[in-house]
């Protein structure tokens, strides 16, 4: 039996909304908890209440699930834009059931972002305490001084704001542009950005590909893909500070975008594909 939980937070679990579109159903009168209409949101629930709404039995709760998405560049991590902006939630394949980000990517990031259906399960992997490593490379535009990167692992300050230690070495110099492969664990919002802006460094493309133990891989923009239900109970059964908890595996097969492939691994060769299958050739972007 699960333990005793809010009444928001069940609905949330079983799919049918938010929980902010929760509390606004419960104002409405719309919810029931054993025959009574609740009136607030302030209710606890057990596996034994009589849930209802709009006068239909709640369905059962689905397992935990998670799922990686290649998010393309000019897309918004939320579920509506006021101006209209294309979001992720319009591009993810239809059938999937209501899911919730781990984390965020900003409008022109792109690659690996989590999704899950379950907002606890979403909480406990953006804990701070898991001390989980995001990885991206960027793209910037500049000349790389590799002294004041190396800095970095000292963490700094920028306008008042502290960020921790940032791992961050140089690729390649391109002429006037160059690649950086950047690791960090605090993941503040637009770090990277700020963080080499601050260095006259420019970011002109900026992809995560990884974020704790998985991985971008190979898959493709606009894509998603399951991480398999015996890989996520071995994460939720081990310590979640560490990582690398599965095999990485050969690069999978081309997928169409706005697709989804079920039931693939989770973990993934961490460089991606920045246009070409060979990480050593020049990237284009």
């Amino acid at each position: 039996m699960s333990e005793p939980e809010r009444i928001a937070k069940r609905l949330a679990r079983a799919g049918l909304c938010s929980r902010r579109d929760a509390e606004r159903w419960i104002a409405a009168g719309r919810v029931k908890v054993d025959g009574k209409v609740l009136d607030t949101p302030a209710f606890v629930v057990t596996d034994a209440s009589r849930i209802e709404v709009d006068g239909k039995p709640l369905p059962t709760a689905d397992r935990p699930r998670l799922w990686l998405y290649h998010k393309p560049p000019g897309e918004l991590v939320t579920a509506r834009d006021p101006q209209g902006r294309r979001t992720i939630f319009e591009s993810l394949p239809k059938g999937m059931p209501r899911v919730v980000t781990v984390g965020r990517l900003d409008f022109m990031s792109e690659g690996l972002l989590l999704l899950t259906n379950d907002g606890g399960l979403a909480r406990k992997l953006e804990l701070p305490a898991n001390a989980w490593t995001r990885r991206y490379r960027a793209r910037v535009h500049g000349a790389v001084d590799e002294e004041r990167l190396a800095e970095l692992a000292k963490g700094i300050t920028i306008e008042g704001v502290r960020y921790g230690a940032i791992r961050a070495s140089l690729d390649r110099q391109q002429r006037s542009n160059a690649w950086l492969d950047i690791a960090l664990t605090e993941g503040k919002n637009r770090e990277v950005r700020r963080v080499l802006g601050h260095l006259d460094l420019p970011v002109v493309r900026l992809i995560r590909v990884a974020f704790g133990p998985f991985h971008l891989g190979q898959l493709e923009r606009g894509v998603v893909e399951e991480v398999p239900p015996h890989a996520l109970d071995s994460l939720l059964g081990v310590k979640t500070r560490k990582e690398g908890w599965a095999k990485p595996r050969s690069p999978a097969p081309k997928a169409h975008p706005g697709k989804s492939r079920e039931g693939a691994h989770a973990a993934r060769p961490a460089r991606p594909r920045t246009g070409s299958a060979n990480p050593k050739r020049r990237p284009r972007g």
